[in-house]
């Protein structure tokens, strides 16, 4: 079992910079890929950035590649997303969430196993 606790949502205006930390507990953290996913309402969670368990791999969705950084420190069991140059479009729920290392960097949500509770990110125009 892994428990992933989000933090660090809020709301920001179009241009600005947030910074999202999810913390884990539970089972080794680098046996882990780790993802951002987000879910506006009314839509479908999508993938948004992904890291392997090492960290020597990242993957972006196309809306955020440029934008939003994420990174991970395996020693304190955390993984971040920067995210800059907001846009009102990026408005949505965000979650961590943790997958098997066989999967790779996936974009898929179903090979997820593990969600945090999410947290909310507004970006106003």
């Amino acid at each position: 079992q892994v428990q992933l606790v989000e933090s660090g949502g809020g709301l920001v205006q179009a241009g600005g910079s947030l910074r999202l930390s999810c913390a884990a507990s539970g089972r080794t953290f680098s046996l882990y890929n780790m993802g951002w996913f987000r879910q506006a309402p009314g839509k479908e969670r999508e993938f948004v950035a992904g890291i392997t368990g090492a960290a020597t791999s990242t993957y972006y969705a196309t809306s955020v590649r440029g934008r939003f950084t994420i990174s991970r420190d395996n020693a304190r069991n955390t993984v971040t997303l920067q995210m800059n140059s907001l846009k009102p479009e990026d408005t949505a729920a965000y979650y961590c969430a943790a997958a098997n290392l066989h999967y790779g960097n996936s974009p898929i949500k179903e090979h997820y196993d593990y969600w945090g509770q999410g947290t909310q990110v507004t970006v106003s125009s």
